[in-house]
């Protein structure tokens, strides 16, 4: 069954919303989608992650990472009652907007999804299915693969690259951390260490808990609203920086084991 909204309402996107979500239960998973400047890719997305979890009990959580553009006020006409958003007074970056919607989440099980687009919320009930597989045998991510990436030539060659070095220095046996669809446990990543970037490198701080990383190949799709926030020379260098931080953490930390 579902109730339909108007299409719109001064400009406003409203999509289907599915009766499985019910306010007053616990989700079994929550969607969390940071966003900055991504007016235009709202309410699509919106509509695509309510139609890929049709018969779920799930919620949507955005963050709003400090936008100039009508983020926000595109968010605040969607009306859904599946829908929590919350907007950050200034831009803290991606990673923050990530640990945010975690906290505000109530789902115990996490996706996380970039709000450009590109990745395709339909992918998420397969990640969540094996999610619920892995789980017996511990803390586990299961990490989106884009095998074919729908990008320009020069990011997938620099991704390429990066991917290479951090394997060698972290080996978290990860072909594409910089995948935003990622699915694992709320506590989990909870009891993480969070900084700036932690996003790209879940992987390496899943390991280092003690847990363990699947990768499942996902559909990747080009960016066809809006612009990216990202600039190649500037996330290079930034990942230069964080890489070797990564590196540090795991050379200064052994994971004790309780005798029973």
């Amino acid at each position: 069954m579902r109730r339909n909204l108007r299409a719109s309402n001064g400009g406003c996107y409203r999509a289907a919303v599915s009766e499985t979500f019910i306010h007053d239960q616990v989700p079994e998973i929550s969607v969390v989608v940071p966003v900055r400047n991504e007016a235009a890719n709202i309410g699509p997305l919106i509509g695509e992650i309510r139609a890929a979890l049709e018969g779920t009990l799930y919620e949507i959580v955005y963050i709003d990472d400090g936008s100039t553009d009508s983020t926000s006020a595109s968010l605040a006409c969607d009306g859904g009652g599946d829908l929590v958003w919350r907007r950050h007074r200034a831009s803290c970056g991606q990673s923050a907007a990530v640990v945010s919607g975690v906290r505000i989440a109530r789902g115990g099980w996490i996706a996380t999804l970039d709000g450009d687009g590109q990745n395709d919320p339909a992918d998420i009930p397969a990640l969540l299915a094996h999610a619920r597989r892995e789980t017996a045998n511990g803390p586990v991510l299961i990490a989106g693969h884009r095998t074919r990436r729908r990008d320009s030539w020069v990011k997938r060659r620099t991704s390429r690259a990066a991917n290479r070095i951090r394997d060698i220095l972290l080996r978290d046996a990860t072909p594409d951390t910089g995948c935003g669809l990622k699915v694992f446990r709320r506590e989990a990543f909870l009891e993480l260490p969070h900084f700036d970037h932690m996003h790209r490198y879940l992987p390496a701080l899943f390991i280092r808990a003690g847990g363990r990383v699947v990768s499942v190949p996902v559909n990747h799709r080009p960016r066809t609203r809006g612009s990216s926030n990202y600039g190649t020379l500037d996330r290079l260098w930034a990942g230069i920086f964080d890489l070797f931080g990564v590196f540090w953490l795991q050379r200064r930390w052994r994971r004790p084991e309780i005798e029973p």
